[in-house]
C-alpha cells in the first residue's frame, strides 16, 4: 500500500515556523540547520527552535517535508482572510509572475497547469520536467555523433597499434580502435538521466512517482555525470536540439540547489528559492516591454564617480528606464518590494531617485510598490535649491495591486497603463 505523502507546509515571506507548530519537525530543522551552515543562505535565518524566512519565496524541501513560501504584498490580508484562500491566492501570484519572466514556462491552460498546487510550486516544477522529457521521448530522442575507442571484432576506424598489440597479442580475432559512433549517449541525455534518478529519490507526490518510473525504465541507461555550472555552461543548442532547452533549464536548477545529507541520511535539502525583490524588478519589466509599446531598459548604468589614482569608476544602475522616442521622455522606476504601511520611503531611497533624476534627464522618477486595493499613488516634491530658478523636481510612489480576479495578460496590462499614466 502507498503511503500517502505528507502535506506541504505553506507559509508567507518573514514568517516563523518553530518545532512545536509542526510534528517531527524537529528532524527537519536539524537539517535546515546543517544546510544553513557556518556561512548562512540567504533565503531564512535560524531562531529559537525555528526558522525565519527572508524576502525570498519557492519551495524547500527537506527529507520528504516540503517547506512552500510565498510572497504577500499586504499584512492585513494575511491577518484578516481565511489562511487557504490566501494561499490559494499567492500562490497563483507568484506561479503567475514566474512564468511571466520565463522562469516558469506553462504552456498547457491554467487549469491543468495547476493541476497540482494542492502539493506546491516543487511538484509542479517536477510535472513540468517530466512532461518535457516525455515529449522528448515520444519525438525521438536525438543521436550525436562521437568517438569511441576500444576493442572490436571488425576492423573499422583508426587502428590504435601500441594499445592494440598490448590488449590483443594473444586475442587476433580482436582490433583496439578508435571510431565514430551516432547513438543517443551524450550530455543532454546524461543530465536528463540525472535529473530523473533524482527524482525518483526525492519526490514525494504519488500522483507522478508511476510517471518517473516509466521514464527511468524506457529511457536509455547512460554514464553518472558530475554537473557544475560549467557544465551547462558549455551546452549550445541547435535547431535539432533546441526543444531540449526548456527540460534542460529545469534539469539544471533542479541539479545544481540539491543539496544531499552527506551524513547517510535521508534529509537532504532541495531548494528552489526566488528572491522576490529581483523577481518583482523582473515582471514589472516584462510587462511594460510586453504592453507600454515604448522603449524600456533594465539595469541600465551609467558613470557616477572617477577617482583620481584610476581605480574602477563608480556607477548608478536604475531598476528600469523608459523613453519615448516621440516626446523624448524618460522616465526612471525603481522597484521595490515592500509594504511602506503608511511610511515614508527611506531617505537613502529618495536621494537615490534625485541623482536619477540629474543623471539621466528624466522628466520623472517613481518608486514602484506592490499595493492592496484602493491605494492610492502618492506625489512628492523635492525642496528646491535656493540658488537654481529650475530645481523643482518631483518623485512618486506608485503602488501596483494585484487584481481581485485576474488574468496575468490583464495584471501586466494593468501595470503598464498605471506606470505610464501616472508618468
Amino acid at each position: 500500500m502507498t503511503t500517502p505523502a505528507k502535506k506541504p507546509i505553506t507559509v508567507f515571506e518573514h514568517q516563523t515556523i518553530r518545532v512545536n507548530q509542526y510534528k517531527d519537525f524537529d528532524k527537519s530543522l536539524d537539517s535546515l540547520q546543517k544546510h544553513y551552515g557556518d556561512k548562512g543562505v540567504p533565503y531564512y535565518s535560524l531562531t529559537h527552535n525555528g526558522v525565519r524566512f527572508n524576502q525570498y519565496v519557492g519551495v524547500i524541501q527537506v527529507g520528504d517535508t516540503v517547506i512552500e513560501v510565498l510572497p504577500k504584498a499586504d499584512k492585513a490580508l494575511v491577518d484578516n482572510e481565511p489562511k487557504k484562500d490566501l494561499e490559494e491566492h499567492w500562490r497563483k501570484v507568484l506561479i503567475g509572475m514566474l512564468r511571466a519572466v520565463g522562469d516558469l514556462d506553462v504552456y498547457a491552460p491554467t487549469s491543468s497547469a495547476l493541476q497540482l498546487q494542492h502539493n506546491s510550486i516543487l511538484h509542479l516544477y517536477f510535472e513540468l520536467f517530466i512532461r518535457e522529457v516525455e515529449y522528448l521521448f515520444h519525438a525521438g530522442l536525438v543521436k550525436k555523433y562521437r568517438q569511441t575507442e576500444g576493442n572490436v571484432t571488425a576492423l573499422k576506424g583508426s587502428l590504435l597499434f601500441s594499445k592494440h598489440i598490448r590488449q590483443n597479442l594473444v586475442h587476433q580475432e580482436r582490433f583496439y580502435v578508435r571510431h565514430t559512433t551516432y547513438d543517443v549517449e551524450h550530455t543532454l541525455h546524461f543530465i536528463l538521466y540525472k535529473t530523473i534518478k533524482l527524482l525518483k529519490h526525492i519526490n514525494t507526490n504519488t500522483d507522478l512517482q508511476s510517471r518517473i518510473g516509466a521514464l527511468l525504465l524506457y529511457f536509455p541507461e547512460m554514464p553518472d555525470l558530475k554537473v557544475s555550472e560549467s557544465t551547462f555552461e558549455k551546452i549550445t543548442f541547435n535547431r535539432k536540439t533546441l526543444s531540449y532547452q526548456k527540460a534542460i533549464e529545469i534539469a539544471k536548477l533542479l541539479l545544481l540547489k540539491y543539496h544531499p545529507d552527506v551524513s547517510g541520511g535521508r534529509n537532504h535539502v532541495l531548494a528552489l528559492m526566488f528572491d522576490m525583490n529581483k523577481l518583482w524588478e523582473k515582471f514589472v519589466y516584462v510587462s511594460l516591454r510586453k504592453y507600454s509599446g515604448m522603449n524600456v531598459s533594465a539595469q541600465l548604468s551609467k558613470n557616477f564617480w572617477q577617482p583620481d589614482d584610476k581605480r574602477s569608476t563608480s556607477r548608478i544602475k536604475p531598476d528600469i528606464v523608459i523613453n519615448d522616442k516621440d516626446t523624448e521622455k524618460c522616465i526612471v522606476l525603481d522597484t521595490k518590494w515592500k509594504n511602506l504601511f503608511g511610511k515614508n520611503p527611506s531617505p537613502e531611497d529618495l536621494r537615490q531617485m534625485y541623482v536619477y533624476h540629474e543623471y539621466f534627464g528624466a522628466k520623472q522618477v517613481a518608486l514602484v510598490y506592490p499595493g492592496s486595493q484602493g491605494s492610492k499613488d502618492i506625489k512628492g516634491i523635492y525642496e528646491p535649491i535656493p540658488s537654481r530658478v529650475d530645481s523643482t523636481k518631483e518623485c512618486s510612489l506608485i503602488y501596483l495591486p494585484v487584481p481581485e480576479n485576474w488574468s496575468l495578460q490583464d495584471w501586466q496590462k494593468s501595470i503598464s497603463d498605471r506606470l505610464i499614466g501616472s508618468n
